[in-house]
Formats: structure tokens, C-alpha cells, sequence
């Protein structure tokens, strides 16, 4: 039997005019967005079909335009029956929408929240983030490890050989000169403002943990594997401490689609803008068949 996982991308996946041909094509879809813009306040559609990448560069807009483009397209799309489902990072949110835990408005809001909590905390501590590539995950946080003085911490395991790591400025300048001398082929620093899935998050966390302690969720049409738990979880209770943990705990996302696997998934489909999960899913596991909607 095939088993569907639907994956739901992250940040760094948004992209000039996302969204414009559903909404244009779809009168279910176009009644969604006309929706998000009135709750946010604001015309994010205006943005995200004719902003510029600097436009959607801004956390307070990318993460609710990531997650509508990715919540209506699972939302109109018919074949859309997961069996498990997955998101990196803020793409939990929108996996959570798509099994029916959080319904679309509680998800934008909480998104919304998500995103201004994580501007603020960036504000609070200059901090950034760094790719590695081409280093076994253990040399990695042992190298994180050894930095004193400095917050740095590995945040994104992407797949095998592709990790992300998080802290303050210096702390990242000091771990991709360690990074390169232990053999990474390159060290990174990323164009994001902050130090994402890091104790640097705390302030963020806070906030958003009364926000999800005061949303209602829902039993779940099948399990979601979280980012930080790793395995599929229908638990109310559990789902929601995992998403309050995700801003400061690490993305395990190679240790996700391995579980998947482990549990039966044969199928990977990539449901929002872009395909960097289904180039992760192949290279975490090469019999994975992968596509998007």
C-alpha cells in the first residue's frame, strides 16, 4: 500500500508572485486569501503576488506568505489524502492546518504572532545563522561544543552532510572558521536576521507559547511528525508542548523523514512554494518518490 506524507516547507522558500495563479484560477482559494488579508489587517496578496524578493524578505511578512501559499494549496487540492504529515520549521504550522489540528485562522494568527515574536528577538540579540556542508552531524556539535563564551548551537539537521547551525555573530564567525579547518567543504553564513531554533529564541518562545496555550486544537486526521519529537504524534497535549519547544530546540528534519520511512511512507509530496524538501527527502532517502503539488 502507498502511504502519503505531505511535507510543508519553511522559510527561504517564498518567491515574487507565489500564490497569484491560485488565486486567480481558484474561487475557494481567492475566498482563503481575501480572508488572511483581512485578518492580518493588511493585503498580504498584494505582497506576495507583486512584492519584491526584498518585500517578502521580512519575516513578519515570508512566514504567513509561506504558510497561505502552502495551506490553500493542500486545502483546494482534491487528491489531497496524507496519511502522515511534516513541516520544517514554520512549516509545522501549516502541516497542522492541513490534518485539521488548527483551523486556517487560528494557524495565520499564531504565524503571525510566530513571525513578529521572532523580529522582536532578533532585535534583542544580533545573532545569525550558517550552512555546513560536507561534515559528519557529531563533528559538528562536538565543534559547537567546544566554542566557549559564545552561544552557538546546531539548529537545522536538513539531511546527512547539510546541517545548519545557529548563535550569536561572533560565536558563527568562530564556528565556520573551525567548521572549514575540520574539512567542511563550505561554512556559510545565511541572509536570515536572526538565530533561529536557538536559546537565543527564548524571548520569542514566550510569547508564543501563551498565544498557542490559548488556541484551541484539534484531534488530528492522522499523525503530524514534529520537528522536535522526530516521531508521528496524534496527542493534543503533546503536539502543542512540541510546537511551544520548536523556537528554541533544533529542526531534526533527517531524523523526521527517516522516521517516515521507517513508518511506511513510500510517497513524499511537497505541498507549498518551491521544492527544497524534495531535494532533502531524496538525499536523506534515495527510493523516496517525490513530488509537489
Amino acid at each position: 500500500m502507498t502511504k502519503r506524507a505531505y511535507v510543508f516547507p519553511g522559510q527561504g522558500a517564498q518567491f515574487s508572485g507565489m500564490g497569484k495563479e491560485l488565486y486567480e484560477s481558484n474561487p475557494k482559494a481567492k475566498a482563503l486569501f481575501d480572508k488572511a488579508n483581512e485578518i492580518l489587517g493588511f493585503s498580504i496578496t498584494d505582497i506576495m503576488f507583486h512584492g519584491s524578493d526584498e518585500d517578502l524578505k521580512q519575516t513578519k511578512v515570508t512566514q504567513p506568505a509561506i504558510f497561505l501559499h502552502s495551506v490553500i494549496l493542500a486545502k483546494t487540492n482534491e487528491q489531497f489524502k496524507p496519511h502522515m504529515v511534516a513541516g520544517h520549521s514554520l512549516g509545522e504550522f501549516s502541516a497542522l492546518v492541513a490534518n485539521g489540528t488548527l483551523a486556517f485562522e487560528d494557524g495565520l494568527k499564531l504565524v503571525y504572532q510566530r513571525a513578529l515574536a521572532m523580529q522582536e528577538a532578533c532585535e534583542i540579540n544580533p545573532s545569525g545563522m550558517a550552512a555546513i556542508l560536507g561534515l559528519a552531524d557529531e563533528k559538528v556539535e562536538e565543534i559547537c561544543a567546544s566554542i566557549n563564551d559564545e552561544i552557538v548551537v546546531a539548529a537545522n539537521y536538513n539531511c546527512p552532510g547539510q546541517l545548519v547551525i545557529s548563535g550569536s555573530n561572533k560565536g558563527i564567525d568562530i564556528a565556520c572558521e573551525k567548521m572549514k579547518e575540520a574539512g567542511a567543504k563550505r561554512a556559510l553564513p545565511l541572509p536570515v536576521g536572526g538565530a533561529f531554533h536557538s536559546p537565543l529564541m527564548e524571548p520569542a518562545r514566550e510569547k508564543l507559547q501563551s498565544a498557542i496555550e490559548n488556541t484551541t486544537f484539534n484531534q488530528p486526521t492522522c499523525p503530524v511528525y514534529q520537528n522536535v519529537s522526530t516521531t508521528g504524534i496524534s496527542d493534543v497535549d503533546e503536539i502543542k508542548q512540541n510546537l511551544i519547544a520548536q523556537l528554541t530546540a533544533p529542526v531534526k528534519w533527517t531524523q523526521s523523514v527517516q522516521q517516515m520511512v521507517e513508518d511506511g511512507a513510500t510517497e513524499f509530496i511537497e505541498c507549498g512554494p518551491g521544492k527544497v524538501l524534495q531535494g532533502l527527502v531524496k538525499k536523506i532517502h534515495k527510493e523516496a518518490e517525490v513530488s509537489s503539488i
